[in-house]
């Protein structure tokens, strides 16, 4: 899941100004209010990243869009730990039935299913739905398994002759409707893959594979008013105001197995100061609010002892626990395509003081050796070969690697040097942020004799710069965590051309080639211990050229009103569980 993750940042205001500018902020927003029956979300973005469910695909998105908009034929259990991880019918009557050795697979809708209209959701506004994703110059952001798993052909170029519902020219429409079939009653949907897939079902959790009516899709504009399914609907949404959910009558609870409809309003308030934020739900000025994003770090001892244990006064309304994901900093290759210099980039990184800044392996977590994460247990291998490396960073290993550098890839070498020119790393604003770019600054210069400049972005239109590669940088923040449990959903969506978050833009790499031959060969293996072995290798591969940086096998924290209940953290989506909130 293509999860860049909850941003943090450190923020230092004086206390009775805050005081009031909290107070006031209260009163203006409705925050603290007597109506009773709205659960508040409030975030430091300005706007979602995305509301189109073929667009969203970050776990937090997901999980909220689809508690309470989305529905999708089969989803996560709404159960706390392991459990959680099980595969549930949502839309469909069961988790999907295969055949001709797991190339095909079959899902009946279940009767009573409606969009907010009140109109049936049938097997063609699940197919159009799943039909936007090869829309990929329009839909963009979203997961590409639809486009990598359906049988359909390939052009020249390698894109899929199929370009989505929005081309007439050059878009072999039969190849889709032969991969994707409705039965004549149009409640059986049928995907024909090009691959065995033993765990299909598990792509179909994802909301790009939720049903979109057709009539309602004006394209990138989708985003701003997507039609509901599930047991709310959009009332209003203006970027750096608000969004407010209500209760979407046509939505029935006997057809919808996993979700409910607790509240009467859900509403987000965007664009909130960091601080702000934060004391709003620290002080319970609002018992029914949360916030979306991460607690400042110097709000942490607030909340947590040194063991990262909630203080007495927040029990019951916080929680520190580790995440599925793994955070590093893609590397360009198109921009920086001297392994030397990456090489250097690593062990010039000072992780202590950037570890500390986020208030220490209590609430960060541990260093990262890779993508793939330790509880991934097949999958994962410990990296070999980093032995120079050292926390607080390597000068000399750093100074060994850019010496190398000025014969290996002088232009390269000196671009980096230059005080003018550096290097460019892609981050989303914060406090945080500004504060850990100075720590990359100083640690690039002194360590490396690398110039660092920062293009700071805010978080909602973060993806738009970096997933283009016009406009991205030489090095870009970001998260991942595997879209279930198999690196399957890890290598080949972070190293391989057309995967949902190749930030790296590797394929021009002299050994790509191979690396793609081997990615591909692990999909189709059906001996799971040998699959897990051949990812692992292809993650020691990608540090091995410095692919990315690794950062954190991370951590996160939540925090809640007084007033709301039902939160628990949901394991598969790295969040909590949206729709299982509740005012007491």
């Amino acid at each position: 899941m293509a999860r860049v993750k909850k941003s943090t940042s450190i923020a230092i205001v004086a206390v009775v100004a805050l005081a009031v500018l909290v107070a006031g902020l209260a009163k203006m927003s409705g925050v603290g209010s007597s109506n009773k029956n709205t659960i508040t979300y409030l975030t430091h973005s300005e706007i979602w990243t995305h509301a189109d469910p073929n667009r969203n695909y970050t776990g937090q998105h997901i999980a909220w869009f689809g508690s309470y908009m989305h529905r999708t034929l089969t989803a996560y259990a709404r159960s706390e730990g392991a459990a959680g991880s099980a595969i549930v019918a949502d839309l469909a009557t069961d988790t999907g039935r295969s055949s001709n050795g797991n190339k095909t697979w079959e899902f009946t809708l279940r009767d009573g299913a409606t969009f907010e209209d009140g109109s049936a959701i049938t097997c063609a506004d699940v197919k159009y739905g799943v039909s936007r994703t090869f829309a990929t110059d329009v839909i963009t952001d979203g997961p590409t398994y639809a486009i990598g798993m359906l049988d359909i052909p390939s052009a020249a170029d390698g894109s899929s002759v199929y370009k989505g519902p929005y081309k007439t020219a050059k878009n072999d429409v039969a190849a889709y409707d032969k991969a994707v079939t409705c039965s004549e009653d149009n409640k059986t949907i049928t995907f024909n893959l090009n691959r065995a897939v033993g765990d299909f079902n598990y792509t179909t959790t994802y909301l790009s594979f939720s049903p979109v009516p057709k009539a309602k899709d004006d394209g990138d504009a989708y985003d701003m008013h997507p039609v509901s399914s599930g047991p709310y609907k959009i009332e209003k949404y203006k970027a750096k105001d608000e969004m407010v959910l209500v209760r979407n009558e046509n939505w029935d609870q006997a057809s919808d197995p996993i979700r409910k409809a607790h509240p009467d309003r859900i509403v987000v308030r965007f664009g909130m100061a960091e601080e702000v934020r934060d004391q709003l739900v620290l002080n319970d000025s609002d018992k029914n609010a949360m916030s979306l994003d991460a607690i400042l770090p110097t709000n942490l001892p607030t909340v947590f002892d040194d063991a990262g244990e909630p203080n007495a006064k927040f029990a019951g309304r916080a929680l520190n626990v580790y995440d599925p994901y793994v955070t590093y900093q893609a590397v360009n290759l198109k921009k920086l395509p001297c392994l030397d210099v990456r090489k250097a980039i690593f062990y010039a990184k000072d992780f202590t003081a950037l570890i500390k800044l986020v208030g220490g392996a209590a609430f960060g977590g541990d260093q990262a050796d890779g993508v793939i994460k330790p509880l991934m247990g097949l999958d994962y291998a410990k990296v070999t070969g980093l032995d120079e490396y050292m926390p607080s960073g390597n000068p000399e290993a750093a100074k060994k690697y850019m010496d190398a550098a000025k014969k290996s890839c002088p232009d390269v070498y000196a671009r980096v040097t230059d005080p003018k020119r550096g290097i460019t790393f892609d981050t989303t604003i914060s406090d945080t942020a500004k504060k850990s770019a100075g720590i990359w600054i100083d640690s690039m210069k002194k360590n490396a004799g690398i110039t660092a400049k920062f293009n700071f972005l805010e978080p909602g239109a973060y993806y738009s710069v970096v997933l283009d590669a016009t406009k991205q940088g030489d090095l870009s923040a970001a998260g991942w965590a595997p879209d279930w449990a198999n690196a399957s959903t890890v290598i080949p969506e972070l190293f391989t051309e057309g995967g949902g978050f190749p930030l790296s833009q590797n394929w021009d790499d002299a050994a790509y080639k191979a690396f793609k031959q081997k990615s591909d060969a692990a999909l189709v293996e059906p001996d799971r211990t040998k699959q897990g072995k051949m990812w692992g290798e292809l993650n020691q591969y990608a540090i091995d050229q410095m692919w990315v940086i690794p950062a954190v096998f991370s951590k996160t924290q939540e925090v809640w009103g007084s007033g709301l209940g039902g939160v628990y953290f949901w394991e598969p989506q790295g969040s909590p569980s949206f729709g299982d909130i509740y005012i007491k």
